[in-house]
C-alpha cells in the first residue's frame, strides 16, 4: 500500500516498534541497574557482617583477660548493643532484598505489558491517508437506476479508486445460479492469455469449493479489464481476500474478494482495510444485482401479459400507435381484430380459475401459432385478445379472422375428469385507414365490432360499419356526457368506503373513497362504469372536488362521534396534476372543519403518475407540505421504467390487482407481487394489495410482506363510514 509521503503503510507499525525497543532498553538497564545495585549491597553487608563477627570475637577474647567488674559490664552491654544491631543490620537488609524483589518483578511485568500494548498498536494503528483514501472510495458509491441497471460498469468504476488503496491483481465476484457459478473477473492490467487461464481455473476452483458446488458445476464467465500498472509476480503466488454474500439479505449465494500476486505479506492494517471495503462491495453488487434482475422482470412484465407470455394491453397500444404512425408514412393500411371468448366465465365456474388459466394459455399458442412473422398478438385481459395485422387489407383481415376463430372452434380440452369439451370465439375486424384513422377510434369501432358479433348469435366474424354504426356510438355517448354533467351538477355522487386491512394484525387501517353514481331513479352505478367518459370528456376535476368535499365531511362527522378522524384514501384524476387547485380546496376544507390533513390519503394511477413525472413532483412536494399523504395506485400495470421511483418518493402503492388476483395459481404473478413487495420494501414503501378476493390470497400476500389488503373478501364498499375505531 502506499500513503502520501512515499512510504509503506507499515512506517507507522515501524515507528511503534522502535518507541518499543528504545523504552524497552531504558526499563532493562533500569531492572539491569537494580540487580548489579543488589549484588553491590549483598556484598557489602557480607563484609559488615564479617568484620562485625571479627570485632565481636575480639571483644570477647579482652573480656576473658579483664577481671574487673565494671569493665566487664561495660563490655557485656558493648557486645549486647552490637549484638543488637546485627539483628537490626540482619532486617534491614532482608526487608531491602524483598524490595529489590518486588521491582524487578513489577520491572518485568512493565516489560511485559508494553511489549504487548505496542504490538496491538502496531496491528490496529491505521495510517491518515490510508483512511482518507478509504473514504473518498466510500463516497463516490452513489446509487442511480443507471448504474443499478449496470451494476458490472460500475463496480468498474469503484475498483478503480480500490486499486489506489491496495494494488490487487484481480477482483472477482461468483454467484450461486440455478445453472451453476457465475463468476466476474476484473483484471486490473494487462495479463496473457495464458496468465488468465491460469487465474480462472484457480479462483475458479477455489470458489467452487468455497460455495459447496461440485467441480464439474456449470462456469458462467464474464471477464473485463481495467487498465492500471501493476505487477503480477508469479500466478502460483496468487493469495485471496474473500467475503461471503450474506443469503438472508440478498437472496444471493456467492462471494466477493481480490486476489494479489506479492512478495510481501499483507499488514493487519493492510486486511482490515481491504475487507471494510469488501464488505462494501457486498453491499454494493448485492443490491445492485437484486435491484437490476428485479427492474429486468419488471420491465419484462411491463409489455407482456404474466399468464400467457404473449404481449399486454399497454404494449398492443404502444404498437398501435407506431403501426399508425408508420403506415401513414409508407401510405400502408393495416387491420387489428379484437378477439372474445363465448361464455369463458362458464369455464371458471364449472371447473375453476386453474383450468380456465390453462385454457388461456393454449389459447395464445395457437393464436400466435397462427400468425405471421411481424403480426403481434395481445392479452387485453380477461377472456380479450387482439391482434394487430400489418400491412393487411379489410379482405385479408377477415380470411386471418376466420382461420383463426376456426382454429380455436377445433381444439379439444379436458376437464378434471377428462371430458372433452370446445369454447367459440366472436371477433370484430376494423381496418385502417378506411375505417378509423386514431387509436381511441379504431379501438372504439373494433369494440363495436365485436359487439356486433356477439349479437348475431356469437362465434362469428364482424367488420365494423362506419355508416351504421359511428352516428349510434356518437349520439349514445354525447347523452351519457350530458348526464353525467347533470349529475356533478346536481352533486349526485356519492363516496363508498371499502375497508383495508392490516394483513399481519387484520385490524382496519384505512377506508378508500370509492365514487358511486345515484341516477335519477335511485338506482347506484359503479364508478368503472362512467370514470372513462369523465376522464374523456375532462370532468375529472369536478368529481374530484365533488368527492374530496364529501370525504373531509364524513371524517368531520366521524370525528364528533368516535372523538378522532379515519385515515381516508381519496382517488384524484390526472387533471388535478396539472393544475393543483384541489390541494389548495382540500387544505382549505380541512382548516374549516379541522380535520387533520394527515388522515387523508390522496391516490392516483401510476400510468397518471409517471406520465407528467416534472408536475408530478411540485405536486408531491405542495402535497406534503401541506401534510397530505400520497398513494400510487395500480402499481405494476404499466410502466416500462422506473426511474421515477428515484424522481418521486410514495408514501403507499397499490399492487395491480390483476397480478393480486392470480397469485394463488399463477407462479408468474406469485413472483411479480412477491418481487414489487421486496423492491418497495428496499425503498421504505408500504404497500396494499388489491383484488383480495379470498383468504387464500389474503395468506399469499400476508407472506409476501405486503401491509395492507383490500377486496371484496374483506368488505365490500359501504356508503358510510362504519362505526369501528381505526
Amino acid at each position: 500500500m502506499r500513503h502520501d509521503s512515499g512510504k509503506g503503510a507499515s512506517a507507522y507499525p515501524d515507528h511503534i516498534e522502535d518507541l518499543r525497543v528504545r523504552l524497552m532498553n531504558q526499563l532493562f538497564s533500569l531492572l539491569e541497574s537494580q540487580t548489579r545495585t543488589r549484588s553491590f549491597a549483598s556484598s557489602i553487608s557480607a563484609l559488615v557482617r564479617r568484620v562485625h563477627g571479627e570485632i565481636l570475637e575480639n571483644f570477647e577474647q579482652v573480656l576473658a583477660r579483664i577481671d574487673d567488674p565494671v569493665t566487664v559490664a561495660m563490655f557485656r552491654k558493648a557486645i549486647t548493643d552490637c549484638q543488637s544491631l546485627d539483628m537490626a543490620f540482619e532486617k534491614l537488609v532482608d526487608e531491602r532484598q524483598r524490595q529489590w524483589y518486588k521491582n524487578g518483578k513489577y520491572l518485568k511485568s512493565v516489560v511485559d505489558e508494553l511489549g504487548d500494548t505496542t504490538s496491538y498498536l502496531a496491528s490496529v494503528l491505521v495510517e491518515k491517508g490510508l483512511l482518507e483514501r478509504q473514504s473518498q472510495v466510500l463516497e463516490n458509491i452513489i446509487f442511480s437506476h443507471e448504474k443499478v441497471s449496470q451494476w458490472k460498469e460500475f463496480v468498474q468504476e469503484i475498483l478503480i479508486g480500490f486499486h489506489e488503496i491496495f494494488p490487487f491483481n484481480f477482483f472477482f465476484i461468483a454467484f450461486a445460479e440455478e445453472h451453476g457459478l457465475s463468476l466476474y473477473f476484473y483484471y486490473m492490467g494487462n495479463y496473457s492469455d495464458a496468465a488468465k487461464q491460469e487465474v480462472r481455473g484457480r479462483l475458479a476452483k477455489d470458489m467452487l469449493s468455497q460455495l459447496g458446488l461440485p467441480d464439474n458445476a456449470l462456469l458462467d464467465i464474464e471477464e473485463y479489464e481495467i487498465p492500471c500498472e501493476v505487477n503480477l509476480i508469479d500466478v502460483c503466488d496468487i493469495k485471496m481476500i474473500t467475503v461471503p454474500v450474506p443469503d438472508q439479505a440478498y437472496g444471493l449465494d456467492g462471494l466477493l474478494g481480490i486476489a494479489y500476486a506479492s512478495v510481501n505479506t499483507l499488514t493487519a492494517q493492510e486486511q482490515a482495510i481491504v475487507r471494510s471495503l469488501l464488505s462494501v462491495m457486498v453491499m454494493v453488487v448485492g443490491s445492485s444485482k437484486v435491484l437490476s434482475r428485479t427492474l429486468s422482470e419488471l420491465e419484462y412484465y411491463s409489455i407482456h401479459d404474466p399468464l400467457t407470455g404473449i404481449h399486454n394491453r399497454r404494449y398492443f397500444n404502444d404498437m398501435l400507435e407506431y403501426e399508425i404512425g408508420r403506415s401513414e408514412r409508407h401510405n400502408h393500411q393495416f387491420s387489428v381484430l379484437l378477439l372474445d371468448l363465448d361464455d369463458f366465465k362458464d369455464i371458471n365456474d364449472l371447473y375453476g380459475h386453474p383450468l380456465g388459466d390453462e385454457v388461456l394459455k393454449i389459447i395464445a399458442e395457437s393464436i400466435t401459432s397462427h400468425m405471421r412473422k411481424g403480426d403481434i398478438a395481445t392479452r387485453m385481459g380477461g377472456d380479450e385478445f387482439a391482434i394487430i395485422l400489418p400491412e393487411t387489407s379489410p379482405e385479408g383481415a377477415k380470411v386471418a379472422a376466420e382461420s383463426i376463430r376456426a382454429n380455436l372452434q377445433s381444439i379439444a380440452f379436458k376437464t378434471p375428469t377428462e371430458k372433452a369439451f370446445h369454447i367459440t370465439t366472436s371477433v370484430g375486424i376494423i381496418s385502417y385507414p378506411r375505417d378509423m384513422q386514431t387509436v381511441e377510434d379504431l379501438m372504439s369501432g373494433v369494440d363495436v365490432a365485436l359487439y356486433k358479433a356477439k349479437g348475431l348469435g356469437k362465434n362469428e366474424v364482424c367488420e365494423f360499419d362506419a355508416a351504421a354504426h359511428l352516428t349510434q356510438i356518437m349520439r349514445d355517448s354525447r347523452s351519457f356526457v350530458e348526464d353525467l354533467r347533470l349529475a356533478l351538477r346536481e352533486e349526485r355522487i356519492q363516496p363508498y368506503f371499502q375497508p383495508i386491512v392490516d394483513c399481519k394484525t387484520g385490524e382496519v387501517f384505512a377506508y378508500e373513497s370509492v365514487a358511486r353514481l345515484i341516477e335519477t331513479d335511485g338506482k347506484i352505478t359503479a364508478a368503472g362504469q362512467f370514470i372513462e367518459t369523465i376522464e374523456k370528456y375532462g370532468l375529472g376535476r369536478e368529481l374530484d372536488r365533488i368527492m374530496v368535499r364529501k370525504v373531509i365531511e364524513a371524517n368531520k362527522a366521524i370525528m364528533q362521534t368516535q372523538g378522532r378522524p379515519k385515515r381516508l384514501f381519496i382517488n384524484l384524476s390526472a387533471q388535478e396534476i396539472q393544475g393543483r387547485g384541489i390541494l389548495g380546496y382540500a387544505e382549505e376544507l380541512c382548516a374549516q372543519l379541522e380535520v387533520p390533513p394527515s388522515s387523508i390519503v390522496f391516490e392516483i394511477l401510476e400510468r397518471d403518475a409517471i406520465g407528467d413525472i416534472t408536475h408530478m413532483g411540485k405536486f408531491l412536494t405542495n402535497l406534503r407540505k401541506k401534510g397530505f399523504a400520497f398513494a400510487l395506485d395500480d402499481f405494476g400495470s404499466g410502466y416500462n421504467s422506473f426511474h421515477y421511483l428515484r424522481e418521486l418518493r410514495f408514501e403507499y402503492v397499490k399492487i395491480d390487482g390483476a397480478f393480486v388476483r392470480n397469485i394463488v395459481n399463477s407462479r408468474i404473478d406469485r413472483a411479480l407481487v412477491r418481487n414489487l413487495s421486496n423492491l418497495c420494501q428496499e425503498l421504505d414503501i408500504m404497500t396494499i394489495g388489491e383484488f383480495v378476493e379470498s383468504e387464500e390470497i389474503f395468506d399469499l400476500l400476508k407472506s409476501m410482506g405486503i401491509n395492507f389488503g383490500q377486496g371484496f373478501h374483506i368488505g365490500l364498499p359501504l356508503d358510510s363510514l362504519p362505526d369501528d375505531k381505526i
